[in-house]
């Protein structure tokens, strides 16, 4: 018995690195996708500068946003962020635009590159050169760690190979900041799964205070709770969320309010973004939007108004769904609903966010065909992008604005399919891939295994007590045929 259990644990354990190996060249891939935008060439008077010229961070598909933020929200000054601001030529003053945990990322990393150049006395590379290795470093590290959290969470361990090699990381993973807040999203996925309430809460807070999209976990959690009638751990999760976001916002709120408010306001003042469904209807069919022509700094409150209801209800629709399912859903195929809803329904959708549907995805639907196809579609949309923004500085180089909205279209197409596929497993167990092994849900937790606490006829239901596969009676009928049923930790019950 002894051996046996030893011989198990050195699998996982090789299985755990041969994975962890895959995610490391995903990265790699990643960082020379973006390697081009740090060369440098000396100037006309000697000085060593960033080689952006003829819009090489666009024709090379190179350009990442941590760049042009060294200088743009004046980190380079050394200064603390939301303690600063700063006045635009027509008055308009600005702070830094992200939100506080994210906004220390930044000041972190920027402190350490001045400490690297003042112990090596490294004044011949550019800073911002130094910061953006560093930076990458960090993120990868957070994506690593993303990773090593999903694994447990797996039915199948070899699933999380998709999320390792996904062309969106190779794309996307030092486009922007995002994957900080992916592993602490998918940190506190993994605290729920190990049944520590408490812990996933102040993971899902201090990630909501990175990227809001940690906080949208806590919906689904509180569905799958009152089903089960488990609603202490949800509680006790959303107490300390709401602790942690507190904690670190309320020093940065009370001392520099004018600069901590910034995020708040860009993200209400700025329009439909490029890849929104919004700006694609508008280039397609000439519509001027909600609120029609803005004026510069004019806010699109109709817009803002609408894209929320839009959300609002989807999530009452995804609510229902995780109401009247005939099992009670897995975690991950709610919460990937809820994140594909807030992307398909914000004015604002960077390249970038779509990290954050990729570990849901290989929880929620682990298919690789249906997954792949999205990513290498989402992925790509990053390629007409920038060619859009090349026809923007040169018109003879580049593509159209409709040569990238179509591909946005076809990218928010599949993920319309991604989540109908995903609702069919919901209310039909039998052809979930992870139920039909005979598990419940790894990731659930505290809800993982628990019978019906609010019994109804639910669509789909053909009777029964509402009990699940890892019920303690295994011979209870209809049970699904399959492997013994295993724990969020992978351990397997007899």
């Amino acid at each position: 018995m002894i051996r046996t259990t030893s011989r198990l644990a050195d699998r996982g354990l090789r299985v755990w690195l041969v994975l962890m190996l895959l995610a490391g060249v995903g990265l790699a891939v990643g960082w020379v996708a973006k390697a081009p935008c740090i060369d440098t060439y000396r100037t006309a008077d000697g000085q060593v500068a960033l080689d952006w010229r003829d819009s090489r961070q666009y024709s090379l598909h190179c350009y990442s946003d941590t760049i042009p933020l060294y200088g743009v929200d004046h980190l380079q000054d050394g200064t603390l962020p939301y303690k600063t601001t700063w006045t635009d030529s027509d008055g308009t003053i600005h702070a830094m635009e992200y939100p506080v945990v994210t906004g220390l990322l930044q000041y972190g990393v920027m402190k350490a590159t001045k400490d690297w150049v003042r112990i090596t006395g490294d004044i011949s590379t550019p800073e911002v050169v130094i910061y953006f290795v560093i930076m990458a470093l960090v993120l990868a590290l957070s994506w690593l760690a993303a990773v090593a959290c999903t694994i447990p969470l797996a039915a199948r361990p070899w699933h999380v190979a998709l999320m390792a090699l996904s062309p969106l990381v190779f794309v996307h993973a030092f486009t922007n900041f995002d994957l900080l807040a992916v592993a602490l999203a998918s940190g506190g996925m993994l605290a729920w799964a190990r049944n520590k309430p408490v812990l996933a809460g102040l993971l899902l807070g201090v990630g909501a205070a990175a990227k809001l999209y940690p906080l949208f976990v806590l919906g689904p959690l509180l569905i799958l709770c009152w089903r089960s009638g488990t609603m202490r751990p949800w509680w006790r999760a959303t107490l300390a969320g709401a602790a942690a976001w507190i904690a670190v916002n309320l020093p940065f709120a009370v001392l520099y309010p004018r600069g901590w408010w910034e995020f708040f306001r860009l993200n209400s003042a700025r329009p439909a973004d490029h890849d929104s469904i919004y700006n694609a209807i508008s280039v397609f069919t000439g519509w001027t939007g909600f609120d029609g022509p803005l004026y510069v700094g004019e806010s699109p409150d109709k817009l803002n108004a609408i894209s929320l209801l839009l959300f609002l209800v989807l999530c009452a629709v995804i609510g229902v769904i995780g109401l009247t399912a005939p099992r009670r859903p897995r975690v991950a195929s709610l919460v990937f609903l809820v994140i594909a809803a807030f992307l398909l329904t914000n004015k604002v959708w960077s390249p970038q966010y779509s990290l954050w549907l990729v570990p849901l995805a290989v929880l929620a639907l682990p298919r690789v065909l249906p997954l792949l196809i999205w990513m290498c579609v989402d992925a790509y949309v990053w390629y007409p992008r920038l060619g859009y923004f090349l026809a923007w500085q040169d018109p003879t180089r580049g593509n159209s604005s409709k040569e990238f909205l179509t591909v946005v279209l076809l990218r928010d197409l599949l993920v319309v399919i991604l989540c109908g596929m995903i609702i069919h497993t919901i209310y039909r167990p039998d052809a979930d891939p992870v139920r039909r092994l005979g598990l419940d849900d790894p990731a659930g937790g505290p809800v993982s295994g628990q019978p019906e606490a609010h019994p109804i006829r639910r669509f789909g239901q053909r009777g029964g007590d509402g009990a699940y596969p890892d019920d303690p009676d295994p011979d209870r009928p209809g049970k699904l045929p399959g492997r013994h049923a295993t724990g969020p930790t992978g351990t397997t019950s007899a």
